[in-house]
């Protein structure tokens, strides 16, 4: 096989692919980069030499530009990793234990003060049920109220825990 009829091969399948080539890039990867990646799906082609050894050459030329995109994209991903030099000297951060305590804290604050702000028979109701663990029944027989009373005490109470939730955004 001579150069010359290598090249016009090559010449002439550059000139019957290129455009189904910048098709199929275009639709994957958008107009910026097509250009640039198809021209160079035919660089390693005429590279390779192999132009006139190919059997079905719009087949091979698909498959060398989906492999160029997987480089493509592995190129570009590698591109976005960021390496940070450990400091050694430098303090390390606090653990989100530390502050998921400081939180609890505040919360709990927040929560004593919505407790003591309610009436003393909600408060009173709404601390059997929540830490007591006792049903509406049996508080409505310890209080002396009916089960509706308690609850209408409960219906406040959780009324003013949600109010306070969503003032100080917990």
């Amino acid at each position: 096989m001579t150069p010359s009829r290598s090249t016009a091969a090559f010449e002439a399948l550059y000139r019957t692919e290129y455009a189904r080539v910048l098709r199929f890039f275009r639709k994957r990867v958008g107009g910026d980069d097509a250009p640039d990646l198809a021209q160079e799906v035919f660089v390693k082609l005429f590279a390779a030499g192999v132009v006139e050894q190919i059997e079905n050459p719009p087949a091979y030329l698909t498959r060398c530009a989906r492999n160029l995109l997987i480089s493509h994209a592995r190129r570009r991903a590698s591109a976005h990793i960021v390496t940070c030099p450990i400091d050694e000297g430098r303090d390390a951060p606090a653990p989100p234990e530390q502050t998921w305590g400081i939180e609890e804290g505040d919360i709990r604050r927040v929560y004593r003060r919505t407790l003591l702000a309610m009436p003393r028979k909600t408060r009173r109701i709404f601390l059997m049920h929540r830490l007591k663990c006792m049903t509406y029944a049996e508080i409505s027989e310890q209080v002396g109220i009916g089960y509706a009373g308690v609850e209408y005490h409960m219906t406040r109470a959780l009324a003013r825990c949600r109010m306070t939730a969503s003032v100080h955004r917990l």
